[in-house]
């Protein structure tokens, strides 16, 4: 098997999805263009706080500009504190230029934050968007929970805030991506869908970010297409290491991820989605699936998984050093970021029609 064509990390059959409800696509109206999500450039937006004068952006009007600029068909990001006059600068800027505006926010924490989630929704539709992409955790599963119960506690305060928000998205009709965050499994995530059997809420489909948790990129990508209402397309490289195995964002068409395979799978799932780059430049994720720890909320996956997963590893181990960061002055990561995002969006265009 090629490095190239390499199904991505590991084993076990992917869910049924006989049960996944039929959602009627929108047409493409325009010919697809990679857009850009917000954490393509964790570096830039950290200096737009810290250190203005050497951000080429500051918030998300800027940054849908400069998406323009290089060539990229929209962004995933988040507003923030603004008015409905910003939201409709944003929405005329994306219109006059046939780009396309996706929002990004935080699912409600309890009814007592319902006005600050419905607030977002409002702005987010008045800004263009008809999705908007969020995660139940912010951190990684291994390294966030000790203990089954602590991930049970989690899975459950997920599903009260989905009850509480899917009214909200039906009223304003907005749609909302839940994203493989390296939290849910596929089959974890698909239960929640069917459970609460809504239109308006889907998924944002990582294409990398389920390997951190031993599945398969290609049945992470058609076990959830169904659902899918944006995506995070990325291209990954591993590297082993003594406790499990090094995971990081590449550019595209430097990982092991069938890139071609995964976009067809999508278009056909859902023709409208929109592809949002997500290259994260930073230094490698350790994967430590050899210790005790990995394990404490993974009792349901078997060992094969495992075995599997190392296996791939070791078939795809990356030719090229993975991206790192650190020792890297702020004008070497603000250039090292942008050149990875540009170089992506290029084979995005040249290689996948995008």
């Amino acid at each position: 098997m090629s490095r190239r064509n390499a199904l991505g990390v590991l084993a076990g059959a992917a869910p049924s999805i006989a049960s996944a409800p039929v959602f009627a696509a929108a047409p493409a109206l325009r010919p697809k263009r990679t857009g850009i999500g917000m954490h393509s450039y964790g570096f830039h937006w950290r200096a737009a706080k810290e250190n203005p004068a050497s951000a080429k952006f500051s918030d998300a009007f800027e940054f849908l500009k400069y998406a323009h600029q290089i060539g990229a068909g929209g962004v995933q990001v988040t507003i923030g504190a603004k008015d409905s006059a910003y939201a409709q600068r944003i929405k005329s800027f994306a219109e006059e230029r046939e780009m396309y505006f996706e929002a990004q926010f935080t699912l409600p924490k309890d009814d007592t934050d319902l006005s600050r989630f419905e607030t977002d929704v409002r702005l987010a539709r008045e800004a263009g968007a008809t999705v908007f992409r969020t995660a139940c955790l912010s951190g990684r599963r291994y390294e966030t929970f000790k203990s089954a119960e602590e991930f049970r506690d989690f899975r459950e305060r997920s599903w009260k805030s989905l009850v509480l928000a899917e009214p909200i998205l039906k009223r304003h009709r907005l749609h909302v991506a839940v994203e493989n965050h390296k939290d849910w499994l596929v089959p974890e995530l698909l239960e929640i869908l069917r459970r609460l059997g809504s239109e308006w809420v889907g998924v944002c489909i990582d294409t990398g970010n389920s390997i951190a948790l031993l599945e398969d990129a290609i049945e992470v990508v058609e076990g959830l297409a169904p659902f899918v209402w944006s995506t995070h397309i990325k291209d990954m490289g591993v590297l082993e290491c003594a406790d499990g195995f090094l995971l990081s964002e590449v550019p595209l068409g430097d990982g092991f991820l069938p890139l071609k395979r995964i976009v067809e799978t999508l278009r056909k799932a859902k023709p409208a989605v929109q592809f949002n780059l997500e290259m994260i430049t930073r230094d490698p994720l350790r994967i430590p699936c050899l210790t005790g720890n990995y394990w404490a909320t993974m009792e349901k996956t078997p060992a094969s998984r495992l075995a599997t997963a190392l296996s791939t590893v070791k078939q795809n181990i990356s030719s090229k050093p993975l991206p790192k960061t650190t020792g890297l002055t702020l004008e070497q990561q603000l250039a090292f970021e942008d050149g990875n995002v540009r170089q992506s969006l290029v084979y995005a265009r040249e290689q996948l029609g995008l």
